[in-house]
């Protein structure tokens, strides 16, 4: 076995955060939900996963445990639910406070731009409202106006009528002796002079009567201008109301509109900071996961060059021991018996890291946000932070280092088993106890789980890798 690979860069393995300790440790980097400011979002597109699904999927239990009841299977699958809640996506909780802030700010601006469209609208409405107002305020105060210059003209008739009929009445008043026929007669007057004055007089009494008639005619009509001079005088002050009326309302919109406008404004100043963070998260979230990518095959081109190593270390040892059992059977004058491949089938299974049940399984992700697949490299278990984690099966620490995405890391190589080369790592560890180059044996203790890394809680990302390429663990344990 290849006792060790470098975790990082050689020149910087001295800044790298590392936890060599055994038993206790210098506290190692903790993510928590609360990022602290300046922190860059540490992506683990590898690491977490995004698990809303409608099926779950239950870890299966060691051989050595005891199978649950359905009390406490029914507590796992409501444990895992919650995970899985929690555990939404694999974006970091910046990346989706900085989404869901965008997607508030969007969903209001929507709401002010439609209040201030209707705003617009009602205020346009209210306008053209107060251009008739003002229209019918003006036309009824001219026929106002008309209607007064109707009634003076009718009074100065009236006044006109009155005189002429008083001088009838006076005239009349004169004519109205019943000694005037008696008169003619007595001064001798022919016949003929006597029937025209009777007609002077006829002529005085028909003036009278038609003087009194148009004075008469001029008080009724004077009257009907009165009444629509009345009429004219309701029209304009209803008309005048209206029009106060939709100069209060354009008030009040305008300022509405005013208001609407700069509430627009400032939405969409905050919409834009918030489009701003988003994306800034987002291009974060993207240069992380690539530097994972990179991460992720560096370890696989180590470790396929391990694997080739350790098969034919393999073979070596096997034919070495074919060898000498031929030798020793042919002193022994016997057939040679079969020499079994190096880590045969017979122990050479995978046991749980952990005693508890999986949350989210290995397999392909859709990012909510990066909108694209990517692979989620291991399996994830519950794992309260400073939960003991064992070694998977016996084999050798080869390398210990912390890693952005995926926190504190240890790798254990186990060799050959069934014929394929396997290297199980333990992500997202608070705290180590194997040391580099130290054999272990399966079911000790090696580290214990935390939340390092990018990391939404506590949890182990367990990886298992099959000559050197991640594969699914659950083929192993």
């Amino acid at each position: 076995m290849v006792p060790h690979f470098p975790g990082a860069n050689p020149r910087k393995r001295g800044s790298i955060q590392r936890d060599d300790s055994t038993g206790t440790a210098s506290t190692p980097y903790q993510r928590s939900r609360m990022r602290p400011p300046g922190r860059p979002t540490m992506v683990a597109a590898c690491c977490l996963v995004l698990s809303l699904s409608a099926g779950v999927l239950a870890a299966v239990p060691p051989a050595e445990a005891k199978p649950p009841d359905p009390a406490a299977k029914k507590k796992q699958l409501d444990a895992q639910l919650g995970q899985q809640k929690a555990d939404l996506d694999d974006a970091s909780d910046q990346l989706g406070k900085s989404v869901a802030a965008y997607n508030q700010a969007e969903t209001t601006y929507k709401a002010v731009q439609v209040r201030y469209a209707a705003a617009q609208g009602q205020l346009a409405a209210a306008q053209a409202a107060d251009a008739v107002a003002a229209g019918k305020l003006a036309a009824a105060e001219a026929a106002l106006r008309t209607a007064v210059s109707d009634v003076e003209a009718g009074e100065e008739l009236i006044a006109e009528k009155r005189a002429v009929a008083g001088r009838a009445v006076r005239s009349a008043y004169q004519q109205q002796n019943t000694l005037v026929g008696l008169s003619i007669a007595l001064q001798g007057a022919a016949p003929s002079d006597i029937a025209t004055g009777m007609q002077v007089q006829r002529n005085v009494f028909g003036i009278q009567s038609n003087a009194i008639t148009n004075l008469n005619n001029a008080q009724a009509q004077l009257a009907s201008k009165r009444v629509k001079v009345a009429a004219a005088e309701k029209g304009a002050e209803s008309a005048r109301a209206e029009a106060a009326a939709t100069v209060q309302r354009v008030t009040v919109l305008t300022k509405q509109v005013a208001a609407d406008k700069a509430e627009a404004a400032a939405v969409a100043k905050v919409k834009l900071t918030a489009f701003q963070a988003a994306e800034k998260e987002k291009n974060t979230e993207l240069a992380q996961y690539n530097s994972l990518l990179r991460e992720r095959a560096r370890v696989e081109q180590l470790l396929v060059a391990r694997a080739k190593a350790e098969k034919a270390a393999a073979a070596r040892r096997k034919a070495a021991a074919e060898r000498a059992e031929q030798e020793k059977a042919r002193k022994e004058h016997r057939p040679p018996r079969n020499i079994p491949d190096p880590g045969g089938s017979g122990g050479g299974r995978l046991s749980y890291p952990v005693s508890s049940y999986i949350t989210s399984p290995y397999g392909m992700r859709f990012h909510p946000v990066l909108h694209y697949w990517k692979l989620h490299d291991g399996t994830d278990f519950r794992a309260p932070c400073g939960t003991p984690v064992r070694a998977a099966a016996d084999g050798v620490v080869t390398d210990k280092y912390y890693n952005g995405g995926y926190g504190n890391r240890l790798f254990v190589s186990h060799g050959v088993m069934d014929g394929s080369s396997i290297t199980t790592v333990y992500n997202h560890l608070s705290r180590y106890k194997a040391h580099v180059g130290e054999r272990v044996q399966k079911g000790e203790i090696i580290a214990w789980s935390g939340t390092t890394g990018y990391s939404t809680g506590c949890h182990l990302h367990f990886m298992v890798y099959q000559d050197g390429n991640v594969v699914n663990p659950m083929k192993w344990l």
